[in-house]
């Protein structure tokens, strides 16, 4: 860690890769011999060109997105996707299944009603404080989608592996666990991740959707809230949000080149993932809030004995450099965000700092 530095576990905006932090720096004058920054060069030149068909493609290598899929940058973040998913894909007399998983997912379903259309919650897992992934899920054969999150940053749940929908397509909210580990793309209809947890800064939600879902796309919806008018013109209809597209840009190169793609960030995130949860898990002054089959790899969330403890906990933690590790305001407890920019040495050092305020608290 550099001395003017924290330990940044906070769930989003989040941790970026000090690698790409220092490649802005670097190049935030004079991006690519412009002569300018990325924050002022046109997005109708060849420069910013240069700079979201790069994001694109590394995103497709990455993922290994085939020409059936579509890789769009857009405003408004994920929660803008709630509503727009079934405005967009939901026809007069179509259903769609909605698993609940918590927070977000509570919200996706909320825009999904109060437009009036047709959706089934097929599971939730409400009845344990959202603290588990429900499994056994009958799923509807008629259904035009199934929409999950796949990571509950709140709960901290996340979905182990993606639930067999007998063919129909899954949408995900990915937008804090996308890029952490490998997964089979073909299972889905259309992908959305906020950028700010894992991915880049916020301002931009990367949406990776199917050929076959953008024909369903009616004509008779406004512009700026079609997928088609993002497809058709490779997301720059109108101005983007080039920065946030050019530091994901940065990240997608960091993952591939630095990292060595999503095989070898996954094999670190389960290194970190364990190294926290046996801490957590090797007495009982911390005790973790998920469901063991359910942990995240990405939001780790756990409670101390009492509230007055956990927070001087955060205190302490932040005197000692450790930042972000405040839970949602929704639950209260503590929380550390260890997204793919998180080193194994960050967990590392905040295990030792757990260790230490419990042998003086305990």
């Amino acid at each position: 860690m550099k001395e003017d530095r924290i330990y940044n576990f906070n769930a989003g905006p989040a941790a970026l890769p000090i690698e790409v932090l220092e490649e802005i720096k670097d190049s935030f004058l004079n991006l690519g011999g412009s002569g300018m920054s990325i924050t002022e060069v046109s997005h109708r030149s060849k420069w910013f060109d240069d700079v979201i068909n790069d994001a694109v493609e590394r995103t497709r290598r990455m993922l290994n997105l085939d020409e059936k899929f579509h890789v769009l940058f857009i405003q408004g973040g994920a929660s803008l996707q709630f509503c727009m998913i079934p405005m967009n894909l939901l026809g007069k007399g179509e259903s769609a299944d909605y698993v609940n998983t918590g927070t977000w997912s509570t919200k996706a379903i909320k825009e999904a009603e109060i437009q009036g259309k047709t959706i089934k919650v097929v599971a939730s897992s409400e009845d344990h404080n959202f603290s588990y992934i429900p499994k056994n899920i009958t799923f509807s054969s008629d259904a035009v989608y199934t929409h999950i999150t796949s990571n509950n940053t709140i709960k901290g749940t996340q979905w182990a592996s993606f639930p067999d929908t007998n063919g129909v397509p899954i949408i995900a909210d990915m937008s804090s666990d996308i890029m952490c580990r490998p997964f089979d793309v073909d299972k889905f209809g259309l992908i959305y991740a906020g950028a700010q947890k894992n991915i880049g800064p916020a301002g931009v939600c990367m949406v990776i959707i199917k050929e076959d879902m953008l024909k369903r796309v009616p004509d008779t919806l406004p512009s700026m809230l079609k997928y088609t008018t993002y497809s058709s013109k490779n997301s720059m209809f109108n101005t983007p949000p080039c920065f946030a597209v050019y530091v994901i840009q940065l990240v997608m190169k960091w993952l591939e080149e630095t990292i060595g793609g999503l095989e070898k960030m996954a094999e670190i995130n389960r290194k970190k993932a364990r190294i926290l949860y046996e801490a957590i898990d090797s007495g009982d002054f911390y005790n973790g809030t998920a469901q063991p089959d359910s942990r995240s790899l990405m939001n780790v969330t756990f409670r101390l004995p009492d509230e007055a403890l956990e927070k001087r906990f955060i205190e302490q933690a932040l005197e000692n450099g450790f930042g972000g590790l405040k839970g949602h305001r929704s639950v209260g407890g503590c929380r550390a965000s260890i997204y793919n920019a998180i080193p194994v040495t960050a967990i590392e050092a905040l295990v030792d700092f757990m260790k230490t305020f419990e042998q003086k608290n305990g």
